[in-house]
């Protein structure tokens, strides 16, 4: 959602965005699964096929991602949960790691992103062409389509110092044996149905439960809170989106000294909980003001989540302040094995030893 132009205090969604009419310009990266040719397609002209698997039947995987001065944010992450995704799906995206990556920096430079801060990818693979309307792969014709669309987007100051509103809606998180939230799945029919859950409660974000009860994520964001003075609660990963944000923000926490538990809690721990915020790729960290007109702490920004907040921005800064080699290589890079031969090679000196 875009701020307003005419002055309006723009709504304090998750993802709230100043306009920026360059995005009306961009040429958008396309693979198509048939010829294997890669184009940069002007916005206007950027279309798929009615015979296309996600149009279709909503067969595809898709990936939130972050750019910094035409350097992807937490690339191998990314990468690897897309290709994760895929083989869940028995999908063959029919290219390497580094290969989708160069796809990624091809359509960075072709608009002219190499200098933009704020710069965000939404990566989509659909299964690709059908030959008739019908779900079975079987009818699939060639290799997947990949389209990368890069905007200029950059969160709204105003609408994030506001914070977020939450209500609990009536659409439950459902098990992996439903639809595995693992999946980095194109249907969002559940998500989208707690958003106008939001809508319709006039709140920012829908608050999530799982089937048991228990607090579990928003539409479209993660969830935490803080209790005990300076404690994390994050809610345990199944049943939620594996947001790669969520585990930086836990990441961050714990090398800095913060203690940080992931394990099920209720509604009523939510209502008391010292300090709440939210995590995704675009937002990063947003704090909790009030959940189903409870307020929040003393319902303004709290002091833990403002230095998990700077602890964050250095961990982007440092990632993203590599060169595009540095971070191809680590995407490439072979299994990390050196725990191992280390362990063996102390467990060699021991048996030397005896």
């Amino acid at each position: 959602m875009s701020a307003s132009k005419n002055g309006t205090p723009p709504p304090a969604t998750s993802h709230t965005v100043v306009y920026n009419q360059k995005n009306l310009s961009i040429r958008i990266g396309m693979r198509d699964g048939v010829t294997g040719e890669f184009k940069l397609v002007p916005r206007e002209q950027a279309v798929v096929s009615v015979f296309d698997s996600n149009f279709l039947v909503g067969d595809g995987i898709w990936e939130g991602i972050r750019a910094v001065r035409g350097r992807v944010q937490f690339a191998r992450d990314h990468i690897n949960r897309l290709f994760q995704s895929a083989k869940a799906m028995y999908m063959e995206l029919g290219l390497t790691k580094g290969q989708l990556l160069g796809l990624i920096h091809q359509t960075l430079d072709a608009n002219d992103m190499a200098d933009e801060p704020h710069v965000h990818i939404r990566l989509v693979v659909s299964r690709g062409l059908k030959s008739t309307p019908y779900q079975n792969p079987h009818v699939n014709i060639g290799l997947p389509l990949i389209v990368i669309i890069p905007e200029i987007k950059a969160v709204d100051t105003a609408a994030k110092a506001r914070g977020l509103k939450l209500g609990t809606t009536w659409v439950r998180r459902g098990p992996p044996d439903v639809k595995d939230e693992a999946w980095n799945h194109i249907s969002k029919a559940t998500d989208v149905q707690a958003c106008i859950s939001a809508n319709m409660m006039g709140v920012d974000e829908a608050l999530m439960l799982d089937l048991r009860g228990f607090v579990k994520t928003c539409n479209s964001v993660n969830f935490f809170i803080v209790r005990n003075g300076c404690e994390v609660w994050a809610p345990t990963k199944d049943n939620q989106m594996q947001g790669i944000t969520r585990q930086k923000t836990i990441d961050v926490c714990r090398a800095a000294g913060l203690t940080v538990r992931e394990l099920d809690f209720t509604l009523t721990e939510v209502y008391g909980a010292d300090e709440a915020f939210c995590t995704g790729t675009f937002p990063s960290q947003l704090h909790v003001t009030n959940v189903d007109g409870r307020v929040i702490g003393d319902g303004k920004r709290g002091r833990v989540t403002e230095f998990i907040q700077k602890l964050y921005a250095e961990e982007v800064e440092r990632d993203t302040g590599r060169t595009r080699d540095e971070i191809i290589a680590e995407v490439e890079a072979p299994r990390d094995m050196s725990r191992l031969e280390a362990l063996l090679a102390k467990a060699g000196t021991s048996d030397e030893t005896n």
